[in-house]
């Protein structure tokens, strides 16, 4: 039975095509998955994500989705999205759209592409994305780079039949005289073709956008993109279907008082909304910082995220109480790291920036553990486990 996990079908690795592929098979992959690895890093950080991105749409599976991938199936409470694994593909990588239908071969649960903005734009200038290899870290100023909502949408339809839920990442152009607007551009667009939909309101990269999470901009915000939302369920042919689930991306580096106000807004003017995604990267640096890249401008993801924004999904749930999903993001690179975000309160997690470090290999490797971690601990399923540290 899908989402329940015994010590017997623990023992596999991997499922393709209805056969079972050995161990032997599954370390031949991982090591060649580490040999990839190791070339991508020897590139510019932008030349490698490019490459990766070929790699994804052009190759069969690098590391063959876990089995576990179906044992930890299930669907979130509040949103209804039925995950394949609660372990997805952060925004970011997958800018464009353009490998969405692929992602699932690499063991994601599920996949956010974006952020794409109304216009095409370039982002900021080059370089502004810095490994901090000593602190399996990454720092980016990247300013949303886009190539605009049509390039978007267009491959966003050729993923259709992605095999996981796929999600549009929405945000506002740089030079953008309406913010709100182009939020609402970007809902209505992405509507028809998207899984679920993220409003990303918290990267730093684009000079005030983060006072979008200021009480009064929150509310004109939320009650405007809900309209949109509700404009957009209307022109889609979604006879007998609820409406879309829609989740806001928060920023880590918020105070309590911040934070009380994004939650009435979100019990208020965003009552419409499915739930959270905890969080976008920040803009501290941590004394324990190592690289010689650790000053760069810009926000700060990987390993160094994870303690903070895994404390900022900590109070969320202990506040919001299972009113909405809530996806942990920041700094997973193991299955530890997803199950300790599960037991503070995610339903899902996602990730990116491990990749750089660990490969493709890594989502399988965290199926694995985490199904390991949940049968060790006496769970049934992902459920069970979610706020466990609460009870």
């Amino acid at each position: 039975m899908a989402g329940t996990l015994t010590r017997k079908n623990l023992k596999y690795t991997s499922i393709r095509g209805g056969k079972r592929i050995s161990s032997i098979s599954f370390a031949a992959a991982s090591k060649m998955a580490g040999f990839s690895t190791q070339a991508l890093r020897m590139m510019d950080a932008e030349q490698a994500h490019d490459f990766a991105l070929k790699l994804f749409r052009t190759t069969g599976p690098v590391i063959p989705a876990s089995s576990q991938a179906d044992l930890l199936e299930y669907s979130l409470p509040k949103s209804g999205l039925r995950l394949k694994s609660p372990v997805g593909l952060a925004a970011g990588f997958d800018k464009n759209a353009r490998v969405a239908a692929h992602t699932h071969k690499f063991g994601f649960g599920f996949a956010e592409c974006g952020t794409v903005t109304p216009k095409a734009q370039t982002g900021n200038p080059k370089p502004r994305v810095f490994r901090l290899k000593e602190d399996k870290g990454v720092i980016n100023r990247m300013g949303f780079p886009s190539d605009g909502l049509e390039k978007f949408v267009s491959n966003l339809k050729k993923a259709k039949n992605a095999r996981v839920p796929i999600g549009a990442n929405v945000g506002a152009n740089k030079d953008s005289e309406d913010r709100i607007g182009d939020y609402e551009t970007g809902i209505e667009a992405v509507y028809p073709h998207a899984q679920y939909i993220t409003i990303n309101i918290s990267s730093p990269n684009t000079p005030g956008l983060r006072g979008l999470q200021d009480k009064g901009a929150l509310e004109e915000l939320l009650t405007r993109c809900g309209e949109a939302m509700d404009r957009a369920h209307e022109a889609t042919e979604t006879e007998g279907k609820g409406r879309k689930p829609a989740f806001l991306k928060v920023a880590p580096d918020l105070d309590d008082r911040t934070i009380h106000d994004i939650i009435a807004v979100v019990r208020g003017s965003g009552r419409w909304l499915s739930g959270l995604i905890v969080s976008n990267t920040t803009l501290e640096r941590p004394d324990t910082l190592q690289s010689e890249h650790k000053s760069e401008t810009g926000g700060l993801s990987g390993a160094p995220l994870f303690d903070l924004s895994t404390e900022v999904l900590r109070v969320f749930s202990r506040e919001l109480k299972g009113e909405f999903d809530l996806i942990g993001a920041g700094g997973i690179a193991s299955g530890a790291d997803a199950y300790a975000k599960i037991r503070a309160g995610a339903h899902a997690v996602q990730l990116y920036s491990a990749l750089v470090y660990h490969g493709p290999g890594l989502v399988a490797e965290i199926n694995r553990d985490l199904a390991e971690r949940l049968y060790a601990d006496g769970f049934t399923s992902v459920e069970q486990a979610v706020g466990a540290d609460f009870r």
